[in-house]
Parts: structure tokens; sequence; C-alpha cells
């Protein structure tokens, strides 16, 4: 990974990996070294992005039923909070399948909505995928047909996790394991606000008078899946919504769309252009406000507080069809801040969604502006 650098801007800054990949990683070490009774040094993975790494390995350990290593988070050229702690994997033999649990310095969820079950260890989805095929490569290698049981751990954890959103998010007494591409790329705010003005330029270029920007990942995907024709004329804005507008704007787009999950782009309609957890939050507080304008009763509103996730939030609209009122309100709020940040000099408009409710929530000019972006 240490050759491994990526272009932002100006900026040339080195990559690093995920804590999924130091768990997949220390797992599959741990592994060998159960099945075969030798130290291992290093071991290679490959990310869910088709990366290779190739990763050190310390801390070795191997009794008669167990063995555990660590491997070093490298965030890169990223201020990554959790960058030089220590991800440890102990594993021991079991009759069958794959046993996932997290040990000390790994948090647990508390509150319904995120990637995790309440009780289950805030390991995420991918990662806990990752562990579960580094190991089963082991295995395969050395003909074993049993079962692991896993424990990752973090010793610097629990100290570390009080300076996150962790507790806030209903995830305690730790940190996550997290990553969905196992690669971490370093994040220069001035670089990518460049970024997006060289794509935007490109948009220009291009002839288009229109432009649409996603903010990551879900959106692109929503994108190719509703109106694949467009999605390769995209700009991706990440968090950073706010200056986005303002490079649409000076460079004199006649139409901006912007195209994301309403668990992001929900700050809108509180006036928040930066959807970065660190920089604000909004989201509760923005639905709880939607909520209350269109009616619902307090006992529900009480219910919204203790959510984490917007998802979660929906689903007592829903469960109490109060959802198509509030999300009206929300819709004419977002556009409400979006044309006060156009100041009259362009046509704005979004389009939110939620695959988990099969929603698609867009303000009064969105489909204007898709049609006329069509168009082009």
């Amino acid at each position: 990974m240490k050759d491994r650098y990526i272009y932002k801007g100006t900026q040339k800054l080195r990559c690093g990996y995920t804590t999924g990949s130091c768990a997949a990683g220390a797992a599959k070490c741990a592994a060998e070294m159960l099945l075969s009774g030798i130290i291992i040094r290093s071991t290679n993975i490959i990310t869910p992005s088709g990366t290779p790494l190739r990763l050190d390995i310390s801390q070795q350990n191997i009794s008669i039923n167990k063995a555990s290593c660590a491997v070093v988070k490298d965030s890169g050229d990223d201020p990554d909070i959790t960058n030089g702690i220590e991800i440890f994997a102990e594993v021991c033999k079991i009759e069958k399948g794959i046993k996932i649990l997290g040990g000390e310095g790994i948090g647990t969820v508390t509150k319904p909505g995120l990637d995790q079950p309440v009780g289950e260890a805030a390991i995420n989805s991918v990662p806990r995928k990752m562990i579960a095929d580094a190991v089963n490569e082991i295995a395969e290698i050395y003909e074993y047909s049993g079962g692991f049981r896993i424990v990752i751990s973090a010793p610097m954890g629990t100290e570390i996790a009080k300076k996150t959103f962790n507790p806030r998010m209903g995830i305690v007494g730790g940190i996550s394991i997290i990553g969905t591409t196992g690669i971490v790329e370093p994040m220069s705010n001035s670089a990518i606000i460049e970024t997006i003005r060289t794509e935007a330029n490109m948009r220009k270029s291009e002839g288009y008078r229109n432009i649409i920007y996603n903010v990551g990942n879900y959106s692109e995907e929503f994108i190719k899946l509703k109106a694949g024709n467009l999605s390769e004329r995209t700009v991706t804005c990440s968090n950073f919504i706010g200056d986005a507008i303002d490079i649409g704007v000076s460079l004199e787009f006649k139409g901006i769309l912007i195209i994301g999950h309403i668990g992001k782009l929900i700050k809108l309609g509180c006036g928040i252009m930066n959807t970065h957890s660190s920089y604000a939050d909004g989201r509760m507080e923005t639905l709880i406000s939607c909520s209350s304008l269109a009616g619902v009763n307090n006992n529900i509103l009480s219910q919204i507080v203790e959510c984490v996730t917007t998802d979660a939030a929906l689903d007592i609209l829903y469960q109490h069809s109060v959802a198509e009122q509030t999300l009206s309100i929300l819709a004419k709020r977002a556009e409400h801040y979006l044309r006060a940040r156009v100041r009259g000099e362009a046509e704005i408009g979004a389009v939110m969604f939620s695959n988990k409710h099969d929603l698609i929530l867009k303000t009064q000019v969105a489909d204007r502006l898709i049609k006329q972006i069509s168009e082009e």
C-alpha cells in the first residue's frame, strides 16, 4: 500500500487501508497459524474494491487451541483518528460455521437502524464478509472442514471511541470495524473542492447547460438503476454540497440537480450544505420539525428523537401513516434553502431516495430539470 497514491486536485496523497482490512488480514493470519503451527509475519488479502494488500503482522501468539495476531491500521495521508491502532484477531476451532465476535475495544450496537442488529458487535457487514472469506481461504488451503470462532479486538478502541460520533450513534464501548472498499482514500477538503470544480468544468466544456451532482456511491448506483443514460454525466460532490452549488453557479450552469440518499440530503431541510457528520448533523431535528409542522403528535416525535438513522425514523413515520405529509414539508424546506443558495442565478432541485422504503422524494423543479438534462 505504500506505493498507492491518488490525486486530489494538485495534491498527491497516499492511500491507507480500513479497520475492516486490518481485521480480515489479522484473522487470515491467525487462522493460518492455528492450522499450520507456524509464525506468520505478513499476509495478502484482496479488498472489496479489487485492490491487493500485503499486510505486516505483529503480536503473533500460538497455543494448542487458538492463535492470535495484530495488524496496525495505516490511514495513509487521511487524518483518521484510528491511524496507528492495533486491530487483533483471535481464532479458534469450532465444529462448523464462522462466528465473528467483538472483543476489547470494539463497540456494541445499542440502537436500531445501524448496519448490525442491537446487541451485536459493531463489525459491519462488508468487513464480516472479508473476514469470513479470508479464513475460508485458509481452511481450503489446509483442507480443514471445521469452523472458526473469531474475536476481533482493539485494545486502544475504548479510549479512541470517546473522540468519535460512536456514542451519539448508539455504539458504546469501542470503535467500529468498517469500510466498504477496504481502502482509505485521503480526504483533503480544498483538494476535493478543486476536483469538483475540475469535473464541473469538464461538463461545461462538453457543452452541457445543466449539471448533476451525486453525493457518493449510493447515489451513483441509484442513478445507474433509474437513469443509466445520465450516469456518466454526474459529478461527485461528496459532502460538499454548498461548494458544489457555488461552483455550478460560477460556471453559469442553467440548472443544478443534486441526487442523494435521504440520510444525507435531509440536512438540506435545515440549511446544512456540508453533510459530513463532523460538520453538522441535524437529521432528527429536521425530521422532527417537519413532522411537527405536519401535525404529528408528540408521542411519535419522542420516538424519532431516539433514532440514529433517517431510515429508522422513517420506519416510525410510515408505521403511523404520517410519512407522506412530513416528507412533503421536507421537500419544500430543502427547496427553500437551495434556492437561497443560488440567489436566482440558476434553477436548482434535489432528488432524495431511500432504497429501504422505496422512496423517491423530489423538490418542485426536479422533474423539469431531469427532463432538461435528458434532452441535452
